[in-house]
């Protein structure tokens, strides 16, 4: 591998409170170690639009307790074609970047496992998604925040359902993930939630009513992970009215209010740790792997295992989530 000099750095995807921290470690970790800092603006349509610029220690300042990206973010359909991937190599050369940082989910992920394959390039991989659905990492950056963003927003919703004996079901991102869902019910006390790890295998919505979920409580609250899958929390409640009429049925989403807000001490400790780390493996002459956390130990994860492997659900939650809510 010729020697690497610079190092560019850009956040792509949906942003996740924690991608600040993480910017911030990579460029200081990057400094310390003799490395040239160039910031990329709107992910991966910034090396398309020229968008770049030099990254100094004071770039970074004050940014460890923001939420969102500095660096912005930005869908990018050039990106997806061979002429586009093209654009953005000859952008990278032209500034003299040697090897990037890509902070992101599995789409970004993705896209950065495309481009380093065609071009031979060097690419470490940082797992910045609400979702926590990358595998091998335990946790992403992010996902500590928005679950205790829906919390808080639960504790406050469960005053009105108290008051008013109703059934209300919250919708949570995730995607295709439950770890939301599942987590967020559990911390907030919920009798229950729908996740799509499991909407296969049951009808979970008329499991919940026929095991009497409601017997012993003059209000619940539901969480359901946003999937084509669950089919969300607005179908969900539409069947609530058509099959069980005899429940006072509401609906919140909380949307992107989960995304935003001041990263936690967990989410910032973890982005800086990762952010050092993709240093840590470039000097270790890695490329093309996603930067993990296992067992408070470091990980390199290759791109394909973190994009292609399903992280499972830890079912023994489900089963503490069911004995909790009687």
């Amino acid at each position: 591998m010729p020697a690497i000099k610079t190092i560019g750095i850009l956040t792509s995807g949906g942003d996740a409170p924690g991608m600040n921290a993480a910017i911030r470690a990579v460029t200081r970790s990057a400094i310390f170690s003799g490395f040239s800092v160039k910031g990329i603006y709107r992910g991966y349509r910034g090396l398309i639009t020229n968008e770049i610029v030099d990254f100094k220690t004071q770039n970074v300042s004050n940014i460890i307790q923001m939420g969102g990206t500095i660096l912005k973010t930005a869908r990018c359909k050039e990106f997806q074609t061979p002429e586009g991937r093209q654009l953005a190599y000859d952008t990278l050369r032209q500034h003299g970047i040697d090897a990037l940082v890509v902070i992101g989910g599995d789409g970004s992920l993705t896209g950065a496992r495309i481009f380093a394959t065609e071009f031979n390039f060097p690419i470490i991989g940082l797992p910045g998604t609400i979702d926590n659905d990358l595998y091998g990492t335990d946790k992403t950056i992010g996902y500590d925040t928005a679950l205790n963003t829906i919390m808080e927003c639960v504790d406050k919703i469960r005053d009105t359902a108290t008051s008013h004996e109703r059934l209300f079901f919250i919708e949570v991102m995730g995607r295709d993930a439950g770890f939301l869902a599942l987590n967020g019910a559990i911390a907030s006390g919920a009798e229950a939630a729908i996740i799509p790890e499991i909407s296969t295998e049951v009808d979970q919505l008329a499991e919940l009513i026929q095991n009497g979920f409601r017997k012993s409580k003059n209000s619940s609250i539901v969480l359901v992970a946003e999937s084509p899958v669950t089919g969300g929390a607005m179908a969900l409640a539409e069947r609530v009215k058509n099959e069980y009429p005899g429940y006072d049925v509401r609906v919140s989403i909380l949307g992107h209010l989960q995304r935003g807000g001041s990263p936690t001490a967990s989410d910032r400790i973890l982005a800086s740790r990762l952010g050092a780390a993709a240093i840590d493996a470039l000097l270790d002459d890695q490329r093309n792997v996603m930067i993990g956390i296992s067992n408070d130990n470091i990980v390199y994860v290759p791109f394909s295992k973190a994009i292609k492997n399903d992280k499972p659900i830890n079912r023994e939650l489900l089963d503490t989530l069911r004995r909790l809510s009687i």
